[in-house]
């Protein structure tokens, strides 16, 4: 298939696009606690959504996966269940350095880690990359790019300075620079296991081409091992505080209890493009006693948890498209990735007032930052276009 960076950008933007938006749903789930609803989207995310589009998409899928060999699922799925103690471990980078230089850490990590092991670990890295003027942009916009990850972090940490005292105190109220930033290099490095795991499935993408998929759609049956890793990691997790929290009965009971101190129901949790809710891992159970309940509208929760998992998985359906696109480099896709989860999160969340009462800098260094990551995108899509003149 005929490289198209250009394209390819934009197949990667709405990969963005989806992943920064997947959270808006579960702001309709009212009743339910985080592990109920993470893992009813889950479901859809990680299991319906993926065998679902592959099995329309690709030709004869069931014959693809049995005719793989045993070693290129497993390590498909064991790059997956890694990918998935990164997201879980997110929570705990948050805990300890607070959202903004959390998240600027994890992010820039995984884009780095995720983008260049690869060629490294195939041993292209010196020849196709550092000996390439294409390469060399490629590297230049991964640089960039990690640059407007830092500079939208330093925006965060400026907004975060700029709240009064008492709601900043409590924002980081765990703060611990040593233990946060051993977390976020576990957090990024296991994150960008995903990248891993859509390369170990290189196999599978060339066997369901041979049975007559069009390239296009390729690397959807790769998604469905490394997503089922996924599943395993946050399926074991979300059971575990179900049962730890007495929260199982919220999948099938029309009414749940909630105490007196919380008569609103469950808040609202933050979430990320990245690893979902940032308070995933430590979430405790509560000690106030409980007195009354409150309705639980079980379909419209199911509805919403259905539309924000197929959504989520919408940001690797457009990925594997744009990597189709991207030509010899088509490494250079994880670094573009993860600009667009950082551009279209922030967008949500200028949309939804949470940069509210942030100060002049912090909205400065944000507009910096999002021009900044705009530019790597365009630039790493360049270097693309010109390895397609090489060809």
């Amino acid at each position: 298939m005929t490289p198209n960076p250009a394209l390819g950008v934009v197949f990667h933007w709405l990969g963005g696009l989806a992943s920064g938006s997947f959270y808006v749903p579960y702001r309709g789930v009212k009743g339910w606690s985080w592990e109920t609803y993470w893992l009813v989207g889950g479901v859809f995310s990680w299991i319906i959504a993926p065998w679902l589009l592959a099995s329309l998409l690709t030709k004869d899928l069931l014959g693809v996966l049995s005719g793989t060999s045993f070693h290129s699922l497993f390590w498909c799925y064991i790059f997956g269940l890694l990918w998935g103690i990164g997201g879980l471990t997110f929570g705990l980078t948050m805990r300890y350095l607070g959202l903004s230089l959390g998240m600027a850490i994890v992010m820039g990590l995984c884009a780095a880690f995720g983008t260049l092991m690869p060629p490294i670990f195939n041993g292209e890295f010196v020849t196709e990359v550092l000996g390439t003027t294409s390469g060399r942009i490629i590297l230049l916009g991964i640089a960039v790019c990690l640059m407007g990850i830092a500079v939208a972090g330093y925006a965060g940490v400026q907004k975060e300075r700029s709240m009064p005292a008492g709601t900043q105190q409590e924002a980081i109220k765990e703060f611990n620079l040593r233990k946060g930033f051993l977390v976020a290099v576990l957090s990024g490095v296991m994150s960008a296991c995903f990248a891993y795991g859509l390369a170990a499935g290189d196999p599978i993408k060339a066997l369901t081409v041979a049975h007559g998929t069009h390239p296009l759609w390729r690397g959807l049956p790769v998604l469905i091992p490394v997503l089922l890793g996924g599943f395993t990691t946050n399926f074991i997790w979300t059971v575990t505080l179900n049962i730890r929290n007495r929260t199982g009965h919220e999948y099938v009971t029309g009414e749940v209890p909630v105490s007196v101190t919380d008569p609103c129901g469950p808040q609202p949790i933050e979430e990320t493009a990245l690893t979902g809710p940032t308070s995933s891992v430590i979430t405790r159970v509560p000690t106030e006693v409980l007195r009354e309940t409150i309705r639980v509208p079980l379909l419209s929760n199911y509805l919403f948890c259905a539309l924000a998992g197929v959504t989520w998985y919408m940001q690797f359906f457009f990925y594997t498209m744009g990597e189709t696109k991207m030509g010899a480099y088509n490494f250079s896709s994880w670094t573009i990735h993860m600009a667009s989860i950082v551009i279209f999160s922030t967008l949500w969340g200028l949309a939804l007032h949470e940069w509210r009462g942030a100060s002049k800098l912090a909205f400065r260094l944000l507009i910096l930052g999002l021009a900044i990551l705009i530019g790597s995108t365009l630039i790493i899509g360049y270097g693309n276009y010109l390895a397609t003149l090489r060809s």
